[in-house]
């Protein structure tokens, strides 16, 4: 399970640096360990106990604990299907640059290459027709999904990992040892890790250290849930919750240590300060990357190679685990099989990806991201814990069940946790994100573009899961889970 949950959060490291870097350098990290121990772990264990002692999709677990409720393990998986249709086209873009990485053929002007040469991007709201340059390689991250996802749980996901992952950490670590080799690395180290304690009295830090925690341990649309439910039923749920959390923390300050020796090289090249190179985001794996590799005094295309390839790997084993929690719903709700849930749930999400692989699909992928991590993502996790915490009141029941499987107990500080500081912290973020994009629209992209990429997608999320729970289950099925665990 910790393995699962490390790759899930390999997808998403490259974020932590530069929240750091914006809000308290290494001060912040003390307000990322509390927001750790306060809501990522408490929030791993409901979801692992929930999957677990459930044992089924995130709508199936959401039904067995109280019909009602169904719904919400519905829009969990929506939000997930979303997310996999735009997730697959970033590992596209990828797999392109670990080629072009070979003869850097990016050339000198990497943001030109990339925003027109390669994507050839248009404005926001007009599509502009596919792109072959994207579209091949999201041929080719899809058909590898599919591969594995067809062999099983056992045969492809857990086969995939267990190659995956150890070939992602080995290159990974190439790359920090890379990085710490060129000149002026300790430069930009001295920036990622300078403290400002002054920060830490800020509400927007910790804001920022509670949705980036939450993010990051991929906690809140459905994968968790759906990976607990394929444990044994004595699988230690404690330690697996602290194992992935503190695992996927560390890869985390690796790569706050590899990006900024290797931008701390960059601006020593380019007399600049760090802070004029630290670029986040797409910006900075797909433009000031490949000007860091041009730089470089040798190994050049090596170094692409292991960063790309590294994104490639992460991404893949992260696309799987989205994957797996909309087919494995399928599956539960309709009694199909899983070649049949793969190809209806993997087909659909796989053409309606082609949507991003348009001159026009950096825009949509932009807007869906924001909305579908602001309004969905944190939503759903906000209102499973309103729901477990205090309207169902099952923290009692899933405590004892985490306790009684796992080595050591969990006290009462995992309830407090769940039944104030999550909701509180979780509710504040939202808040403020609803009222900076009403303030002003998300990019300056026009609003009847947004109503649709943005907002309206983050509510269909919503809309399909009431509608997905209006569909009865097969006869039977509900109640002969219950009989088992009787």
């Amino acid at each position: 399970m910790a393995a699962i949950g490390s790759a899930i959060g390999l997808g998403n490291i490259w974020r932590f640096p530069y929240v750091a870097y914006d809000n308290g350098g290494g001060a912040f990290f003390l307000a990322y360990l509390f927001a750790m121990l306060t809501a990522g772990i408490p929030l791993l264990l409901m979801e692992f106990s929930i999957g677990q002692k459930f044992r089924g999709s995130s709508p199936f677990s959401f039904a067995r604990i109280n019909k009602k409720t169904e719904w919400l393990g519905w829009w969990q998986v929506a939000i997930s299907f979303v997310v996999a249709t735009y997730y697959s086209v970033i590992i596209a873009w990828a797999l392109s640059y670990m080629v072009f990485s070979f003869n850097q053929s990016w050339g000198s002007d990497t943001q030109g290459f990339f925003l027109g040469d390669y994507l050839e991007a248009t404005e926001a709201g007009v599509l502009g027709g596919l792109n072959g340059n994207v579209l091949i390689p999201l041929i080719v991250v899809w058909a590898g999904v599919f591969v594995i996802m067809l062999a099983g749980v056992k045969k492809g996901i857990e086969w995939a990992n267990r190659i995956f992952i150890p070939l992602l950490v080995v290159m990974f670590l190439a790359i920090v040892v890379r990085a710490l080799t060129l000149e002026g690395a300790v430069n930009g180290l001295d920036v990622f890790f300078r403290p400002d304690w002054q920060a830490l009295a800020q509400p927007g830090v910790w804001v920022a250290a509670y949705g980036h925690i939450f993010f990051s341990l991929s906690i809140g649309f459905a994968i968790m849930i759906t990976y607990a439910s394929y444990l044994p039923k004595k699988e230690d749920l404690n330690n697996s919750a602290f194992i992935t959390a503190f695992s996927n923390g560390s890869f985390e300050l690796l790569a706050g240590i590899g990006i900024f020796a290797t931008l701390g090289f960059m601006a020593g090249n380019l007399g600049v300060p760090v802070a004029e190179v630290a670029t986040s985001g797409i910006g900075l794996a797909f433009i000031a990357i490949p000007e860091i590799i041009n730089t470089m005094p040798g190994f050049n295309g090596l170094f692409g190679v292991l960063f790309f390839g590294c994104l490639v790997l992460a991404g893949i084993t992260s696309l799987i685990s989205i994957t797996e929690t909309y087919i494995a719903g399928v599956q539960d709700k309709f009694k199909v099989s899983r070649t049949k849930s793969v190809i209806v749930g993997g087909g659909l999400s796989a053409i309606i990806s082609l949507l991003y692989a348009t001159r026009g699909g950096i825009n949509v992928l932009d807007a869906v991201d924001n909305f579908i991590n602001q309004f969905g993502i944190a939503f759903a996790g906000l209102v499973s814990v309103i729901i477990v915490a205090w309207i169902l009141r099952k923290l009692d029941f899933l405590q004892g069940h985490m306790n009684e499987v796992s080595d050591f107990r969990i006290g009462s500080w995992w309830k407090f946790s769940l039944m104030f500081i999550t909701p509180l912290v979780l509710g504040a973020n939202i808040i403020l994100a609803f009222i900076n994009n009403i303030r002003a629209p998300y990019e300056d992209m026009p609003l009847s573009f947004l109503a649709i990429s943005g907002w309206g997608v983050a509510g269909a999320a919503f809309v399909v899961g009431l509608l997905l729970s209006l569909i009865k289950w097969p006869p039977g099925k509900l109640e002969a889970y219950k009989k088992e665990d009787d």
